[in-house]
């Protein structure tokens, strides 16, 4: 198919929908038709940084794009998160999916790979394929632009009142975790955070390595709250994002744990999943 400047425009009840083969494309559109504003734009090049500056050009309702292998550094989805910062939904699609170039393609049979949170709130889950999603972001109701940092999911609940609650800092706690919950969350396990185990003091954790770090720094607090009877681990860095608890909970792979959480059967190279389970017995 021959690469066209213009896009295709689908209509919808909610709204349009413009498909271009590049994010490149987008600006050159726009300063012919400016009126795009409130459009989604689902564009067939990667989805990083410089494309998102492009495609901020028509001040989209949410986007699409391609995720090209996800790559070194992240950086064929980095830009999922450049759309979150500014409060817009965003979603790369598996480029094994649909062919680069070519937004007609993306559009009628590319698979979600990757979601941003503004995306993943309205329902966008990745293996919804693209021309479902726009759909549904068109539709759905759009949420307010609004960083909620004590964003917290409670995952599992047993029969003992205990819950795995993912939370995306130890900060966050609440005082209904104190000896209750397992707290996944996503920051490092270093020794800024000792006072917080100490104060919230949770079932147990599970928080991120950090890398490891200079003098293994980023695992010091494990070993620190053993004293104090708490059970934690921490999940690989390269396995889960920082950040973002949810990580920690649903892609997380245990890379340390202290002793009474070895006690309850806490081993490296577990899933986060398996261990928070034992966590909570």
């Amino acid at each position: 198919m021959a690469s066209s400047h213009s896009p295709r425009i689908v209509p919808s009840p909610h709204g349009r929908i413009l498909v271009f083969d590049s994010a490149t494309y987008v600006e050159g559109h726009v300063a012919h038709a400016p009126a795009t504003a409130g459009d989604l734009v689902v564009n067939a090049s990667y989805s990083g940084v410089l494309c998102a500056r492009m495609v901020m050009a028509a001040r989209p309702r949410a986007v699409i794009g391609l995720d090209c292998a996800i790559g070194k550094d992240g950086a064929g989805i980095a830009g999922l998160w450049y759309y979150e910062a500014l409060g817009i939904p965003a979603a790369a699609a598996d480029v094994m999916t649909a062919e680069m170039g070519n937004g007609s393609d993306l559009y009628d049979n590319g698979v979600v790979s990757r979601v941003n949170d503004a995306a993943q709130a309205l329902g966008i889950e990745p293996g919804m394929r693209v021309r479902d999603a726009a759909q549904y972001l068109l539709s759905g109701e759009k949420k307010p632009a609004v960083f909620e940092p004590t964003r917290r999911r409670v995952v599992h609940t047993a029969a003992s009142g205990r819950s795995i609650v993912c939370t995306d800092s130890i900060a966050y706690a609440l005082p209904e975790d104190r000896n209750r919950n397992v707290l996944c969350t996503a920051g490092h396990t270093g020794r800024s955070v000792v006072g917080y185990f100490r104060d919230y003091r949770p079932w147990a954790f599970i928080c991120s390595d950090g890398g490891g770090g200079k003098n293994g720094s980023g695992l010091s607090a494990l070993e620190a709250v053993e004293p104090d009877g708490i059970a934690g681990a921490a999940v690989s860095a390269l396995t889960a994002r920082m950040g973002d608890g949810q990580s920690t909970y649903f892609d997380g792979v245990i890379s340390a744990c202290n002793q009474p959480a070895r006690a309850k059967g806490v081993q490296v190279g577990q899933s986060a999943r398996e261990a928070a389970l034992r966590l909570l017995e």
